[in-house]
């Protein structure tokens, strides 16, 4: 029995409604990762996560939930759990969230947040109000719902003062940037990339690592927001050598990530396909997107014989550790 798309996209729809994004999370989970940095609270320029990062794990737990019951009689139990979950969240039920990933990816924004302030940059953090972007649902086609929650956001923005956003990963940085301007008249925040403001500031690396990665492009950063030469330009700057993949920059080959909500199945597909082009050019693959990391971390085998790391892990190395 096959997934009934349409129920699992009501759930996330209902969830972005009523919890104002597609899994809920606390607003003190999601700033969790800023608790030591001491990032002032607003200003006219902020780092916008967008919640991609802190959500991973909770997409993790949902797509691994779905896998298990794929061709199970609890699908008979989707409808009833989707008219539920318009009172309660039945979010918990789709697993144990895995805090080894949690921690994984608050620690990415920790770095991220450091790489800023190496740079030179003055930014403040809006905490409670860094809401969730929409980007699954604007992925998912959910028009009416993403819409109104936009507009709330961007409310939230104007409310706060907010003049500039520094986002964090492809899908916020093109929703903010391409989608928000569609949707709302007179848009007027500017907004950028984390790897394009550490290019912009000039942050020099402390450290000189003489090795090889495997660049993996994000299909949204490399053909949606011309996001290509910066994070290249970060990895050579540190001495390391770039090996490119086939189907790289402009063309590069999706990581099957975007639709793991609501085929699994065809994302691992997609993912494994991608791996084998990756591993021919190297052991070492460096991704800048959540999702990309997600889904090629599942779809990779110890056989495989490559590590796929978000480029945060290697910036951090070669920006910010002592000499």
């Amino acid at each position: 029995m096959a997934l009934p798309t349409k129920e699992v996209l009501g759930i996330l729809v209902d969830n972005l409604k009523i919890r104002k994004c597609v899994l809920p999370i606390s607003k003190k989970a999601a700033s969790r990762w800023a608790k030591d940095l001491k990032i002032p609270k607003g200003g006219n320029t902020v780092i916008y996560t967008g919640l991609m990062y802190q959500l991973m794990p909770y997409i993790s737990a949902l797509v691994s939930a779905l896998e298990k019951m794929e061709g199970s009689f609890l699908l008979k139990f989707i409808k009833l759990g989707r008219f539920a979950n318009k009172f309660i969240s039945i979010s918990s039920f789709f697993g144990k969230i895995n805090k080894h990933e949690v921690e994984k990816h608050n620690k990415t924004l920790y770095i991220i947040a450091n790489l800023l302030k190496k740079s030179g940059l003055d930014f403040g953090y809006l905490y409670d109000n860094d809401l969730y972007a929409g980007a699954l649902a604007y992925d998912l086609g959910t028009d009416e719902a993403l819409n109104k929650h936009i507009t709330k956001v961007y409310k939230t923005l104007k409310e706060n003062n907010v003049k500039r956003v520094i986002t964090v990963d492809p899908h916020t940085t093109n929703m903010l940037r391409e989608v928000f301007p569609e949707k709302i008249k007179d848009f007027d925040i500017e907004v950028k990339s984390y790897l394009e403001v550490l290019i912009d500031n000039k942050i020099k690396p402390v450290k000189q690592i003489n090795g090889e990665v495997v660049v993996h492009d994000s299909c949204v950063y490399a053909r949606c927001e011309n996001v290509i030469d910066e994070p290249r330009i970060l990895i050579e700057n540190s001495g390391t050598k770039i090996s490119e993949p086939e189907d790289t920059k402009k063309f590069t080959y999706c990581c099957g990530g975007p639709v793991e909500s609501l085929f699994p199945d065809k994302a691992l597909v997609i993912g494994k396909e991608r791996i084998k082009q990756l591993k021919k050019a190297g052991k070492e693959v460096l991704v800048m997107c959540p999702i990309c990391y997600a889904n090629l971390s599942r779809s990779v085998t110890s056989d495989d014989n490559i590590k796929i790391k978000d480029i945060t892990d290697f910036l951090n190395e070669a920006y910010l550790s002592e000499k």
